[in-house]
């Protein structure tokens, strides 16, 4: 006979392969029933494979699509950070998911995103062998954060880090400056926008550090989170993001 304290060691392990029978769902995005948060056909409707820049992932052409290869913009001008994980375009449909998360609080899509982006660094011979030391989510600003009531991208990063196995510091870095949302700002003033806005409050010294964020555009803000910490001795910097926005 099963008695609380059994049951309490093995229905962690049992419930997240039986609650998909027993709670029916339907698509985030076409709405027909099905196990997941996304149906098969939507799912490959949003997530088409890309060849992209191993430093910034934006799109190469397929006269540049060697494998490891940095885009022209990266070679003249590399950013801080070394590598960078996508799991899709942020482009319809898809956009509408990141949305649901970011703005409707659509939770249960995080660990979704999650396993897309596991799949797509242990896919990439680039980083499948360089995972990092320890992942951290971009930071939000206190307002933002009591506005929104949560991180999306520290959701992101929870079920991110125990698939990869690598450890997780939610307070690696901080925001220290209340700065305006970057899609509120214009192209050339956003990395002025974001210039200081970080500090790193944890030992990173020697270190591969993966930030996890949800939009990645102008890049400004990584670019920055990088900076700070190349600056406090981190050997290494690589991004885990979930969408990126195509160049116009």
């Amino acid at each position: 006979m099963w008695t609380l304290r059994a049951l309490s060691r093995v229905l962690p392990g049992l419930l997240p392969g039986l609650l998909p029978g027993l709670l029916p769902s339907s698509c985030a995005l076409c709405g027909q029933r099905c196990p997941g948060v996304v149906c098969d056909g939507c799912r490959a409707d949003a997530v088409r494979p890309r060849t992209r820049c191993r430093r910034c992932a934006n799109p190469l052409a397929p006269r540049d699509a060697a494998a490891g290869r940095d885009c022209g913009a990266c070679v003249a001008a590399p950013p801080a950070f070394d590598a960078t994980v996508v799991a899709a375009d942020y482009q319809a449909p898809f956009d509408q998911l990141v949305l649901q998360l970011k703005f409707g609080a659509g939770l249960p899509l995080a660990p979704w995103f999650a396993t897309l982006l596991r799949d797509q660094a242990l896919r990439d011979p680039a980083t499948a062998g360089a995972l990092p030391d320890v992942l951290a989510p971009v930071p939000l600003g206190r307002r933002r954060l009591a506005e929104r009531g949560f991180n999306q991208a520290l959701e992101v990063a929870r079920p991110l880090s125990r698939m990869l196995g690598v450890a997780l510091d939610a307070r690696l870095a901080t925001r220290v400056l209340e700065t305006a949302p970057q899609s509120a700002v214009a192209p050339a003033a956003r990395a002025a926008n974001v210039r200081a806005a970080f500090a790193i409050t944890a030992p990173v010294a020697g270190l591969h550090v993966g930030i996890v964020d949800d939009v990645m555009t102008s890049a400004r803000t990584l670019d920055a989170l990088a900076s700070a910490l190349k600056q406090a001795g981190a050997l290494r910097v690589s991004n885990y993001v979930v969408a990126r926005t195509p160049p116009k």
